[in-house]
């Protein structure tokens, strides 16, 4: 039996939701939790009810944007030697300069 718990407003999370993706859109979630910081529940959680989903910086997103940042580079690389691109790609690139904007205005704002 899987642990009781709760969320921010002391509610019982008892309830499961499960549904099927394919591994494209598998690894686009995965991409988007890592560069979140969040729990996967969380992020699916706040996406799907609508809600800001606010980037913490830690040495977790950091290390996710980094690794990312290489994928991107080594598939822009790949892109140049005559191969297309996928939308995967740019919705990376989206979440990546969405994520590293919102870090820039937080160091000039401090």
């Amino acid at each position: 039996m899987s642990l009781k718990n709760k969320d921010n407003h002391n509610r019982w999370r008892n309830k499961t939701v499960a549904f099927r993706v394919s591994p494209e859109e598998d690894e686009q979630i995965e991409i988007a939790v890592k560069l979140t910081g969040l729990t996967k529940q969380d992020y699916i959680t706040r996406r799907l009810l609508c809600k800001d989903v606010v980037v913490q910086g830690n040495p977790r997103v950091y290390k996710a944007l980094r690794n990312q940042l290489s994928a991107v580079l080594d598939e822009l690389q790949r892109i140049e030697a005559g191969a297309g691109m996928n939308d995967e790609l740019l919705d990376t690139i989206c979440w990546i300069a969405t994520i590293m904007d919102g870090m820039k205005e937080e160091t000039h704002g401090d």
